[in-house]
Formats: C-alpha cells, sequence, structure tokens
C-alpha cells in the first residue's frame, strides 16, 4: 500500500510539474517578434560598440520618410541625412564610445508588422557619461524589424 501510494504521489507531481514546464516554454507571436526586435537593437548595439556606424545604421529604414529627432538638433529626415549626423556627432570610435541600453516597453501593434519600444541608453567614454530616453518606431519589412522613427533625449 505503501509503494502504491508513492508510485501515485510520484506521477501526480510529475505531471504537474510538467504542466508548469509546458506553460514556461510557450511563447506568444507576439513575444516571439520582441525577441526579433531586440535581437537587430542588440546587433546595432555590438556595431555601434566596434566603432561601425555604417553597420548600426542597417537596423534603419533606408528610406527618405525615416525621421530621427533629438534634442539638441533640428530633426533629420532620411536615411543619408541620419547616417550623415551620426558621422559627424561621433567621428572616432572613442567618441562613440560603448554603447549600453535597457529595454523599459516594446509594444506590437494589432496589425502585427508595426511597434513601438521605449528604453534607455547611456555611452560610456573616458572623460563623460551621457544617457538618455529613446521612443522608436519600428515596421516590420520582408520578416525584418527596422527603426522607422528614432526620438532620443539626452539627460546629460
Amino acid at each position: 500500500m505503501k509503494y502504491l501510494f508513492a508510485l501515485s504521489f510520484f506521477i501526480l507531481t510529475s505531471c504537474i510539474n510538467n504542466n508548469k514546464t509546458s506553460k514556461n516554454t510557450f511563447k506568444s507571436p507576439d513575444s516571439n517578434e520582441i525577441e526579433s526586435i531586440k535581437k537587430m537593437l542588440t546587433d546595432q548595439q555590438k556595431c555601434w560598440n566596434n566603432g561601425d556606424i555604417d553597420g548600426f545604421m542597417e537596423g534603419y529604414w533606408n528610406s527618405e520618410e525615416l525621421i530621427f529627432t533629438s534634442a539638441k538638433h533640428m530633426p533629420a529626415y532620411g536615411w543619408q541625412n541620419t547616417l550623415e549626423r551620426y558621422k559627424n556627432s561621433y567621428p572616432t570610435k572613442e567618441s562613440m564610445g560603448e554603447l549600453k541600453f535597457e529595454f523599459l516597453n516594446v509594444k506590437i501593434n494589432s496589425d502585427s508588422t508595426t511597434a513601438q519600444l521605449k528604453g534607455c541608453w547611456e555611452l560610456i567614454r573616458k572623460e563623460d557619461n551621457p544617457k538618455g530616453e529613446f521612443w522608436l518606431d519600428l515596421k516590420k519589412f520582408n520578416d525584418n524589424w527596422l527603426i522607422i522613427k528614432d526620438s532620443t533625449t539626452s539627460l546629460y
């Protein structure tokens, strides 16, 4: 009788633990899209930290309709103007520093092809550590998420 009770208990707890595991590994379509967006931004971060502004710009929509705004500059319209702004503002790898950021909120819209992201950024440099927040509008083009609008503020 003790063995039957022990066996029943073992089977019951195994089923409960197995059920918990399957719930934790399920990913919704939105979570898959959010992971894709985070991966694109992490790839951008790697490019930035390697001093590769051209590679960093691959995360932006290559269009004249791209919008980049910041508190320090007039808005930049278009991919080429945004590239030039970055290259003028950060002419050397040392001026670029090490980029760190944190994602605060990511929302996939109901159409599943657009999203908004809010985050914090920081540059680690020898002389200073500017930081701020950013808001991104993203759009999915052929399974690739790209930034179509970047609004960045500086708290420094």
